[in-house]
């Protein structure tokens, strides 16, 4: 039992020799600096991580919600008085019809399809610029926090060898805290980086998804406008254009009185 108690002690003590924090203090101020704006990197990338998905997904079910029920109202102030406040759809339908009423007051004449179309294109980069935003520092904390953990990893080898110059030899105890403390900052920025990265291109996929759907329906409210109401997308439209062709018929046999085999038109 005394040989357990000890085993146990030893390990304990260990720990505290070579566990993290104590690796930490052995580095001083720059391996906690270091640590610390990882730290700061890692919850500011998974606080955009969040809010992102939130955002996205929010507007994803207005896009539903839009493509259901929007072009079924008899005008475009119509669904857009039905449309949420904050909606990106009806940001683009106000935006398209204020446009049009702008346009029979400019004093120099432009077309009023390029007119309308340049409209609703600043209004669809405006929606993607903020889907966007914190997509650059994603991009930002992927690409440098490796380098900040090896910076620590620098220092930690560089403490390493100086235990080893004043010791004289390379004894563990005196190479085993420095060089921990390098490995610890190495997986650090690992940690931090690739969420980081893999955040990224999720985000980035998504907003890709959505931009195709704000552009379609950017142009059809562009129809909408330039024709007066006259061109206005329908769901049975889409759905004649999504469904497969019809199987061609075959004919159908009868017997007939006689034993013969008479086809029906």
């Amino acid at each position: 039992m005394n040989i357990n108690i000890l085993s146990a002690g030893a390990s304990g003590n260990a720990a505290e020799q070579f566990g993290v924090l104590n690796a930490l203090q052995q580095g001083g101020f720059i391996s906690w600096s270091v640590a610390i704006i990882l730290t700061v990197m890692l919850f500011f990338s998974l606080y955009i991580l969040f809010t992102k998905v939130f955002e996205q997904q929010k507007i994803i079910s207005q896009g539903r919600r839009v493509r259901a029920t929007f072009w079924n109202s008899n005008s475009l102030r119509e669904g857009a008085a039905k449309l949420e406040k904050n909606s990106a759809y009806k940001q683009i339908v106000d935006d398209g019809l204020a446009a049009q009423d702008q346009h029979s007051r400019l004093t120099d004449p432009v077309e009023a399809h390029d007119w309308l179309h340049g409209s609703l294109l600043r209004s669809e980069n405006l929606i993607n610029s903020q889907l966007n935003g914190g997509l650059a520092f994603l991009a930002t904390v992927g690409a440098t926090s490796p380098f900040i953990g090896l910076f620590g990893t620098v220092l930690g080898i560089y403490r390493a060898l100086i235990a080893i110059g004043q010791a004289g030899q390379a004894s563990i105890d005196k190479v085993a805290g420095p060089v921990g403390e390098a490995l610890i900052m190495t997986a650090f920025g690992l940690v931090v980086a690739v969420p980081a990265v893999l955040a990224y291109n999720f985000l980035q996929r998504r907003n890709k998804a959505i931009a195709e759907h704000l552009s379609a329906f950017s142009n059809d409210v562009l129809g909408y406008l330039a024709s007066n109401g006259a061109v206005k997308p329908t769901a049975a439209a889409r759905k004649a254009q999504t469904a497969p062709p019809a199987k061609p018929t075959t004919p159908t046999s009868t017997a007939g009185s006689g034993g013969g085999v008479q086809t029906r038109a």
